[in-house]
């Protein structure tokens, strides 16, 4: 959302409440897909053997058809958000609102999930990287942007990053209760090398796009805060140390956003 909302910025676009509403939208769905995963790994028993942290079906903490509500709750909180941007914008956007909803419900729920089959990073990269940027931008421009596209490739990969040391810690659970995500199926080492491939690709995309936005080149700044997790992964990392190492994956996501955000606003 703030690297969509520096896109807009940068063409003198920027409107701070539709930038809210899109925050708003991307946070709802953000907290329903989670419940939603709770709830579908929960109800399958993919949760039983859990490594990472504690679940609400899973742990027996709720009841499965209140987490389900929970995870409604937030879908309906999104699609809502999302209905006063697409009323300002264009009705198209409902069409991309739902595929959202049906991305994160899906993920782990239905028949058959993607999440899986491992096809996971695939749909995160799409979906948190892809729409969440060219969306937050178009909504306050009324009009797709080249440069929002290639701001959205860092953000999906670092998405990807998340989601590949999350799923790295559980590769022996996931096998046991066939999941396939794709950490299962590269394997330990291979998925390693991804985690540390989508963490730092990144910086080089920022570089790249330094001949458009200069200041851009000032993500350098939150490159210190890879240097542990890469090298605490990259060393066989299991267990509680990969739950650290997604903390600061997440801070250094949270940091390389803030800095991408004022390089692509500020026009030099």
């Amino acid at each position: 959302m703030l690297i969509g909302s520096g896109v807009a910025a940068g063409y003198d676009k920027f409107s701070w409440w539709r930038a809210v509403l899109a925050l708003v939208v991307a946070l709802a769905l953000q907290v329903g897909v989670n419940f939603a995963n709770d709830y579908s790994d929960g109800v399958r028993g993919s949760d039983e053997r859990r490594v990472g942290p504690v679940r609400l079906v899973a742990a027996g903490l709720a009841p499965a058809r209140h987490v389900q509500a929970a995870a409604f709750g937030f879908f309906a909180l999104a699609g809502g958000a999302g209905l006063a941007l697409a009323a300002v914008t264009s009705w198209w956007l409902l069409a991309v609102g739902a595929a959202c909803i049906a991305a994160a419900w899906f993920y782990t729920g239905g028949p058959r999930p993607y999440g899986y089959i491992g096809l996971g990073e695939v749909f995160v990269f799409a979906f948190f990287g892809v729409v969440a940027v060219t969306g937050t931008a178009y909504v306050q421009m009324s009009a797709f942007s080249w440069l929002a596209l290639a701001a959205s490739v860092p953000a999906g990969l670092l998405a990807c990053a998340l989601l590949m040391v999350n799923n790295l810690r559980d590769i022996g659970t996931d096998t046991v209760a066939g999941k396939r995500t794709l950490a299962v199926l590269l394997g330990d080492a291979k998925s390693r090398f991804a985690y540390t491939l989508t963490l730092l690709l990144p910086f080089c995309f920022a570089a790249l796009l330094a001949f458009y936005r200069p200041l851009t080149l000032i993500t350098v700044l939150a490159l210190p805060l890879a240097r542990i997790p890469v090298r605490s992964v990259r060393k066989g990392a299991s267990g509680p140390a990969l739950i650290r190492a997604l903390g600061q994956t997440g801070r250094l996501q949270l940091a390389f956003g803030i800095a991408f955000t004022i390089g692509l606003a500020i026009r030099v």
